[in-house]
């Protein structure tokens, strides 16, 4: 390899990193990186040189930070143009599920609902749905999509991104992008590198060897560079050491120098810590505001401390992008109309295509015959549609349906459909009784400008937990009980994070909770609440253990009264925050035992961020995982309950039996991190990859999903491809009497001619493919020569993995069902 020597130099190996043991050993590599610098753009265009050389310091500067926006339209930055020469403000908003800003626009499903449909295709028209909607309303830059990895079923923001997979992720992220960037909106992709977590974010210090960085976390941000990604968005957290927002090996070694990037680099908001380190390492731009890039960047360029070239060198870079997307000679296509009929189409198709079937036991789903017709609901998610995650995933929806009202209107007249609410989100009326006057839990009005403040008596009958539930309108009341306050600031984001279900009630007021133990007789309850600007209503109410018996009771009784039963189940993700458990929150375990013993036909259908333990499984007849479906994410799930449509969907995490059983399980170094520390010790053997290596069967495994159909596997012939690659070619027949869906996955084993530690097999390709029913077809996946190579820690590049290859061909990576081999060879070989 030419260019060994030199990139060794020029990329160092990462500060701080764990050290591989054992040295790499194969044949000739992959095409080396040496292409991409070859065709890389040499420079900006004589548009944008000649905009710098007219630019004073000042204006230079003021395009390399955020601002406020003086039309303010509720989207996430904003950056001043200038007039005086024609270069226009670009406005950012979140989008990974659809454009959030403060105007309606279509809520697609959470990324992880679309990664499980297997389809690259998909993604595509996922994001051109995305990308004509920011332009419509008005922005220029999308700040999305997320390709970090599922590397933890706790991280709150798994719902957010595609799953565990790098090949995978690699494929949707890039065809994500090209649809985005397709309608004329620029696409971050975030966030780069390693923010695997919520817990710690802005401080924990991931340490990582460079071979498992290359193989695992960054091989979705190169594809999304290669497609052609005009922003990336920095981490919060440290990467061996250094803030990901002012590291060199990150910002310039990997992704310029290596990689060809010529877009810019922004921070994630408030996620820089220094002036010059920052633009030395590679950062362009700072968001939302000017802390470090605004007046201490001028000041650091006159002291000398900052060279202007680069100053010069980040504006080159922003300027070069808004010329690409002709933002800067009017060129940009005019912004259209939302077209909000083609929005909801598509969300419905990711919604249904992505739905995962995890259990059907004796055929319970589709809904046919009786259980069409005679049909108990149950559970909040089933009354309140349930359409996004929270944080900056939140999306302003243009409608919502509710899943009870889509079941009864495709169960039709004459079909009985009952509801039961079974876990009470939102609260029950205080009785009057329980308190003195001066106060109305139902309703307290406080005029705009006013203050208004409550001292009384909580009168409780008999010993019980209460849940306290405050709704309100405006800024949060204070509310004291015997002197403590239950609703305290949360400390750091987690104030401004809140989720996409459980903390907004049905009428758009804001929610919190508190739960206490209350002994019984009289509480001291002081209130005190600002009326602001607008005016606020708000109201308190609460959940106790009388109340949620009789909430199952009722629920028990609708089960035992019907001869099926859909039970919706829910774990609402935020971003800011983690999980701190697989099980489903609150008390709805304790619902479906209730409901199951009554009612085995229970089928539940799970609206959650990630993997879920499921100790209630076996008393389930049917298992269905939606995830957060977006704004049609009702029709969706009584078009596949019904059997309208296929569950195509399939799992692209691994989901674990319990919290004891998975990748980061019982070693805190690895999860949370230990001093500030987290350390990536699992190396390569991300997600299935680990259940393989350790010996641990989890719950369900990666790329598992159920069909209401059979599929039969045969006839696998496997050969080399082109220079490096090699094909699996096989047959899959419909043996079922329905039309239906099969992806068929292509798993590779390890090359013999390596010495570094190798996962048991890797996802090599896949196929999404609809068989009508006893339709055969064959089919032919190619294994490119990335998937078949290893990062090689001494040459800093990639390796050819040579020697005889297993390959098999299955329906999970726990149902491989024929395999076969192959000899990989080097172009010198």
């Amino acid at each position: 390899m030419s260019d060994s020597v030199s990139r060794r130099s020029a990329l160092g190996l990462l500060g701080g990193a764990i050290t591989v043991a054992a040295a790499i050993t194969a044949g000739a590599a992959p095409p080396s990186y040496a292409a991409v610098r070859a065709r890389r753009d040499p420079g900006a265009g004589p548009r944008v040189e000649s905009l710098i050389g007219r630019l004073t310091l000042d204006e230079k500067i003021s395009l390399l930070h955020g601002a406020d926006d003086p039309e303010g339209r509720g989207q996430a930055g904003y950056v001043p143009g200038v007039p005086r020469l024609g270069i226009p403000p670009l406005r950012l908003a979140d989008g990974p599920a659809g454009v959030r800003v403060a105007a309606r626009a279509t809520a697609l499903p959470a990324p992880v609902l679309l990664a499980s449909a297997f389809d690259p295709e998909l993604a595509r028209r996922y994001g051109r749905v995305i990308g004509r909607e920011g332009r419509a309303l008005g922005q220029d830059v999308l700040l999305s999509p997320m390709v970090n990895l599922i590397r933890t079923p706790y991280a709150g923001r798994n719902f957010e991104t595609f799953g565990e997979d790098p090949l995978l992720a690699a494929e949707l992220v890039a065809e994500e992008i090209k649809g985005i960037q397709g309608e004329g909106l620029i696409a971050t992709v975030k966030h780069f590198a390693l923010n695997n977590q919520e817990k710690d974010r802005m401080s924990v210090d991931v340490r990582v060897d460079e071979r498992t960085l290359h193989e695992t976390e960054l091989r979705g941000f190169e594809a999304a560079v290669a497609a052609g990604a005009g922003s990336v968005m920095g981490a919060y957290n440290k990467v061996n050491g250094t803030f990901a927002c002012e590291n060199k090996t990150l910002l310039s070694d990997v992704l310029r120098e290596l990689w060809g990037f010529d877009g810019w680099v922004m921070t994630d908001w408030f996620a820089q810590y220094s002036t010059v380190a920052a633009i030395a390492a590679g950062l362009d731009m700072e968001m939302p505001d000017d802390g470090y890039f605004g007046a201490a960047l001028k000041r650091a360029v006159q002291d000398g401390s900052v060279p202007e070239a680069q100053v010069d060198r980040s504006v080159r870079r922003i300027l070069g992008v808004m010329d690409r997307f002709g933002l800067l000679d009017g060129s940009a296509p005019r912004r259209p109309e939302r077209d909000p009929k083609a929005g909801a189409a598509v969300a419905r198709e990711v919604a249904e295509a992505g739905a995962t079937l995890l259990r059907n036991a004796s055929g319970m789903l589709p809904l046919t015959g009786r259980a069409a017709r005679d049909i108990a609901v149950i559970g909040p998610t089933g009354r309140y549609p349930f359409v996004s995650g929270g944080g900056s995933a939140h999306v302003v929806p243009d409608h919502a349906q509710a899943p009870l009202d889509a079941l009864k209107s495709r169960a039709g007249k004459g079909a009985r459909v009952t509801y039961s609410l079974g876990e009470d989100l939102y609260g029950k009326p205080l009785p009057e009784s329980a308190l003195t006057p001066g106060f109305d839990p139902e309703g307290q009005e406080v005029a705009a400008g006013r203050d208004w403040s409550y001292e009384g008596t909580l009168t409780v009958r008999d010993r019980d937990e209460w849940t306290f539930v405050v709704h309100y309108s405006g800024e949060r009341p204070a509310v004291e009980l015997d002197g403590a306050e239950l609703f305290p600031p949360r400390p750091g984001v987690g104030e401004f994070f809140t989720g996409g279900l459980t903390s907004t009630a049905p009428d758009g007021l804001s929610v919190r909770r508190a739960t206490r133990p209350l002994t019984r007789g009289g509480h001291r309850l002081r209130i005190r609440a600002k009326g602001g600007d607008k005016g606020q209503t708000f109201r308190l109410r609460r959940v106790t253990g009388a109340t949620r018996a009789a909430d199952v009771a009722e629920a028990v009784r609708a089960a035992r009264g019907a001869h099926a039963v859909v039970l919706f189940a829910y774990e609402d993700a935020t971003e800011g925050q983690d999980r701190t458990a697989l099980a489903l929150p609150g008390h709805q375990e304790a619902l479906i035992r209730a409901v199951t013993a009554v009612n085995p036909r229970t089928a539940v259908v799970l609206n959650t961020s990630s993997a879920t333990a499921m100790p209630w499984l076996e008393r389930t007849a049917a298992v269905l995982q939606m995830y957060y479906p977006g704004q049609e994410g009702a029709a969706a799930t009584a078009a596949v309950l019904f059997g309208d449509r296929d569950p195509g969907g399939r799992l692209t995490q691994t989901f674990p039996v319990d919290d004891d059983h998975h990748p980061t399980a019982g070693d805190p170094r690895r999860y949370p991190g230990v001093d500030g520390v987290e350390e990536y010790t699992e190396g390569i053997r991300v997600g299935y990859r680990w259940y393989d290596a350790e010996g641990v069967r989890p719950l369900f495994p990666f790329g598992h999903g159920m069909s209401y159909t059979t599929f039969a596997y045969s006839d696998l012939t496997v050969r080399r491809s082109g220079r490096d690659g090699v094909e699996a070619e096989f047959t899959v027949r419909n043996t079922g009497a329905r039309d239906g869906v099969t992806v068929a996955q292509v798993y590779v084993g390890p090359s013999p001619d390596m010495r570094a530690p190798r996962a048991p097999r890797v996802l090599g390709g896949y196929r999404r493919v609809l068989l009508r029913a006893g339709e055969r077809r064959r089919l032919t996946v190619r294994v490119a020569g990335r998937t078949l190579s290893t990062w090689d820690v001494e040459r800093h590049d990639w390796v050819l993995g040579t020697g005889r290859r297993t390959v098999q061909v299955g329906t999970s990576a726990g149902e491989l069902i024929l395999s076969g081999t192959v000899v990989v060879k080097g172009a010198r070989s």
